[in-house]
C-alpha cells in the first residue's frame, strides 16, 4: 500500500501533524508511521553550504591569489551533528512505498530552503511533492493546508530566491571578510594589541553596524541648544491655562534673528525683553482671536507583524528581539497564535470571513474573555473586511500575528513573560473590532498687545478601543499616544469644567492674563537604538535612503527578513561589534565595532548603506515573484563581488585608518590597549 510522507521542520510540529492526521502510528527512530502515512522531521537545517576548502584544499589558506572565490557549482554537505536524522529522512524520502511527499516545513523562504536542500542531498526522484502552506498549527488549519496543498513546483521561484539569498550571504561574507582581513586585519589587531582575528562582514550585519555607529557619532557631535519660551497664564472659569507665545506674522519679533524657531528665543534676555514690553499696560488681558472646536477619531493600531511585536516587547518587557521570536514561536507551536515570521500587519479577506472563530475561542481567556464576548455581541467582525485591517495586497506569505482562539490550556505551561506577550497580541487583535476613541479638541489663539498666544486642549469623550487596550499587568494605564505609536501629543488634557467654559468662548471675548513666565528648554540629541527600534529601523531601512527615485523603487524593502533580523543582531553582539544593555535593551557600538566600521567605510562603503542591502533584498523579492530570473540576479551578484574584492586588494588605507581608530578610542573608558606608536588611551 502506497503511503504519504509528511516532513516537518521540528519534531514538535511533526507531532501536531500526526495528531491532526489521527495517524495513531508507531513511534520509531526519527519518525512516526501508521498504515497510510509516515511523519518525520528535520531539526532545523540538516544541510549547509560547504566551506571553500571542500572545493579545493588551496582555498583553506586565506590568500589574495584565491580571491575572488566564485564557484560555478555550489557544494553542500550534511551538518555533522544531525547526520543521523538526515540519513533517516533520506531513507524515508526514497522509500519505494512512499509515493507522495507533503512538505510541511515553515511556510516561508527559510522553510522552503530547508526542505529543498534535504531533497537535493537525498536525491529525491519520481515522487509527487506537495507544499503545505499554513498560518497556524491548529488541527483545522493543518488539515486545510494538506487538503489544499499545491505541487511544489508552484514554489520554485520562492526556492530560487532562498538559494540566492544563501549564495549572496556566502559570497559576500567569504570574499569580503577574507580580502578585508588580508588587507587590514593586522591594522586592527596591532592597534588593539589583541590576538589576530578575522574582520567579519556581511550584507546585512555590516549595514546594521553602520546604522548604530553613525547614530553614536551623531550623538557625540551633537551640541545642545538652549531655548526660552514665553508662556502666558490665562484665566477662565476660576482656572488658569497656558498660552504659548509664537512669533507669527504681525509680531514685533517676526523673523527676528533672536529666535530659536518661532516659539522661542536663543537667549533668556530676549525672552525677558518681550515680557517687559508686554507688562507695560496693567492689568494684563488678552482677546480671543480664534477658537476651533473639532472631534478627532483615533483608530485602533494595525495588527502585529514580527518587527512591531519585537519593538513593543522590547519596551514592555525589556527582552531582546531573538527572545521575543523564541516566545512567539513557542506560542505558535502550542497553537495559541498564527505564524510569527510575517511582515504583514493586516488580515486576508479569506481569514476575515472566518474570524469569528478566533474571537469565539477567546471568550474562555480570563484576561480578555469579556471583551471577546462583547465583540461577538456587537457583531463588528462582520464588517471588518471593509476596513484598513484587511488588505490582500499588503500580504506576501502570511497575514498578521493574531490569536487562534485555541490552545488556551497550554498557557499554563509557558513562562509568565510568554503569557504576557500572548495577552499583548490578544488585546491588539480585539482592539480592531472596537470603534475609534473620540476626543473633543479645542484650539485657541489669544492676543496680548498684538502678540499671539496659542493653547490646545483635548478631552477623551468616548473610550472606544482604549477601554480594552491596556494590559492587565500594566502598572498604569497606557497613554493613547503609546497605544497608537504616534509619539507625544501636543494637546493638554483638561477637566470637564474648563472644557465647558472653552466651548462657550467666542471671538472677541476678553480674558485676564495672570502672569507671564519663561520656560527654559534645550534641544535633544538623536536617541540611541534599542533592540526593538533597531528591528523596526531594519524593517524600514528603505526610508533612510535619500535618493527619492531609489527610495520609491525599493519601497517596502528593509534589510534582512522578519525571520533573520533578530539573529543578525545576536551575531553582532556575539562577535562584540555591538554591545547590548540587557536592562534597557539599548544598543551601542564597541571600540572594535567602530574600527571595523572605519575599515569598511574606507574600502567597501556600499556595505554600510541601506541602499545596497535593501536593493538586494528587493531583487530577491523580484526573483520570488518571477519578475527577474535567477541567472540575472546571479550575474549582478558575481559582478559586484568581483569588482569590490579587487578594489580592496588594490587599496592601501592603513595610515589613514590610524587617525580614525584614535578618534574612536578616546570615547571608551576602558579600551583595549593602544599601541605605543601614537595610539591614544582614554581615561
Amino acid at each position: 500500500m502506497a503511503k504519504a510522507l509528511y516532513i516537518a521542520e521540528k519534531p514538535s510540529v511533526a507531532q501536531e501533524f500526526a495528531k491532526a492526521l489521527k495517524s495513531n502510528g508507531q513511534r520509531k527512530d526519527g519518525y512516526l508511521e501508521s498504515d497510510d502515512s509516515v511523519v518525520t522531521w528535520c531539526v532545523g537545517h540538516l544541510v549547509t553550504m560547504s566551506y571553500p576548502e571542500k572545493y579545493d584544499i588551496k582555498f583553506k589558506r586565506w590568500s589574495f591569489d584565491t580571491l575572488p572565490f566564485l564557484p560555478r557549482e555550489f557544494k553542500y554537505e550534511v551538518i555533522p551533528g544531525v547526520k543521523k536524522q538526515f540519513e533517516i529522512v533520506k531513507g524515508l524520502l526514497n522509500r519505494p512505498d512512499v509515493d507522495t511527499i507533503y512538505v510541511c516545513t515553515d511556510s516561508g523562504r527559510e522553510g522552503e530552503y530547508i526542505y529543498r536542500l534535504v531533497a537535493q542531498m537525498a536525491g529525491v526522484r519520481g515522487k509527487v511533492q506537495k507544499r503545505v502552506w499554513i498560518d497556524s498549527q491548529t488541527e483545522e488549519e493543518i488539515l486545510r493546508g494538506i487538503r489544499e496543498a499545491k505541487d511544489i513546483s508552484e514554489y520554485d521561484n520562492l526556492a530560487a530566491s532562498a538559494y540566492l539569498r544563501a549564495k549572496e550571504d556566502y559570497l559576500m561574507g567569504i570574499n569580503f571578510s577574507r580580502v578585508l582581513t588580508l588587507r587590514y586585519g593586522s591594522s586592527v589587531t596591532n592597534y588593539l594589541h589583541s590576538k589576530y582575528q578575522a574582520i567579519a562582514v556581511g550584507r546585512v550585519m555590516t549595514c546594521v553596524l553602520g546604522m548604530v555607529v553613525r547614530r553614536e557619532r551623531e550623538i557625540r557631535v551633537f551640541v545642545k541648544t538652549p531655548f526660552y519660551r514665553v508662556l502666558g497664564s490665562i484665566g477662565l472659569a476660576g482656572e488658569n491655562f497656558d498660552g504659548e507665545w509664537r512669533a507669527v506674522e504681525g509680531s514685533r519679533y517676526f523673523q527676528s534673528p533672536y529666535l530659536y524657531k518661532e516659539n522661542g528665543f536663543r537667549k533668556k534676555e530676549h525672552a525677558q525683553m518681550l515680557i517687559d514690553q508686554l507688562m507695560v499696560n496693567q492689568p494684563l488681558s488678552c482677546i480671543v482671536e480664534k477658537v476651533e472646536r473639532k472631534k478627532e477619531n483615533k483608530n485602533p493600531p494595525l495588527l502585529f507583524n514580527l518587527a512591531e511585536l519585537q519593538n513593543v516587547c522590547s519596551k514592555l518587557f525589556k527582552i531582546s528581539p531573538d527572545e521575543t521570536l523564541r516566545i512567539v514561536q513557542e506560542l505558535y507551536e502550542k497553537k495559541l497564535v498564527t505564524y510569527p515570521r510575517t511582515d504583514a500587519r493586516v488580515l486576508s479577506t479569506a481569514v476575515a470571513k472566518e474570524i469569528y472563530k478566533n474571537i469565539s475561542g477567546l471568550r474562555n481567556y480570563q484576561q480578555a474573555g469579556a471583551a471577546a464576548a462583547e465583540v461577538l455581541g456587537m457583531e463588528s467582525w462582520k464588517s471588518i473586511a471593509k476596513t484598513r485591517y484587511v488588505n490582500d495586497k499588503q500580504i506576501t506569505d502570511h497575514y498578521a500575528i493574531i490569536p487562534t482562539g485555541q490552545g488556551l490550556n497550554a498557557l499554563g505551561s509557558v513562562s509568565l513573560t510568554a503569557q504576557r506577550v500572548y495577552e499583548t497580541i490578544v488585546r491588539r487583535f480585539l482592539c480592531i473590532f472596537y470603534p475609534p476613541a473620540v476626543y473633543q479638541k479645542v484650539s485657541l489663539v489669544t492676543k496680548l498687545d498684538g502678540e499671539a498666544f496659542f493653547s490646545s486642549f483635548k478631552v477623551l469623550k468616548e473610550e472606544g478601543y482604549l477601554k480594552i487596550a491596556a494590559n492587565s499587568f500594566s502598572r498604569k494605564r497606557v497613554s493613547d499616544s503609546e497605544k497608537n505609536g504616534n509619539g507625544e501629543e501636543d494637546e493638554v488634557s483638561c477637566d470637564t469644567v474648563l472644557l465647558e467654559a472653552l466651548q462657550k468662548l467666542k471671538k472677541g471675548d476678553i480674558l485676564p492674563v495672570n502672569g507671564l513666565s519663561i520656560k527654559e528648554g534645550e534641544t535633544s540629541p538623536p536617541k540611541r537604538y534599542n533592540s526593538g527600534s533597531m528591528i523596526l529601523a531594519m524593517e524600514n531601512a528603505g526610508q533612510l535612503i535619500e535618493d527619492e527615485e531609489l527610495r520609491a523603487q525599493i519601497k517596502g524593502s528593509g534589510i534582512g527578513t522578519s525571520a533573520t533580523r533578530a539573529e543578525i543582531l545576536k551575531k553582532l553582539f556575539n562577535i562584540k561589534y555591538l554591545a547590548l544593555n540587557k536592562k534597557t535593551q539599548v544598543i551601542t557600538p564597541t571600540l572594535l565595532g567602530e574600527m571595523i566600521f572605519d575599515v569598511v567605510n574606507c574600502s567597501i562603503r556600499q556595505l554600510l548603506n541601506p541602499e545596497l542591502t535593501a536593493s538586494w533584498e528587493k531583487g530577491l523579492t523580484y526573483v520570488a515573484e518571477g519578475s527577474i530570473t535567477e541567472q540575472e540576479y546571479m550575474d549582478k551578484l558575481e559582478h559586484f563581488v568581483r569588482v569590490r574584492t579587487r578594489q580592496v586588494e588594490a587599496s592601501n588605507y592603513q595610515y589613514n585608518l590610524r587617525q580614525f581608530f584614535d578618534a574612536a578610542a578616546v570615547n571608551y573608558r576602558k579600551p583595549e590597549r593602544a599601541s605605543g606608536q601614537g595610539g591614544k588611551r582614554s581615561s
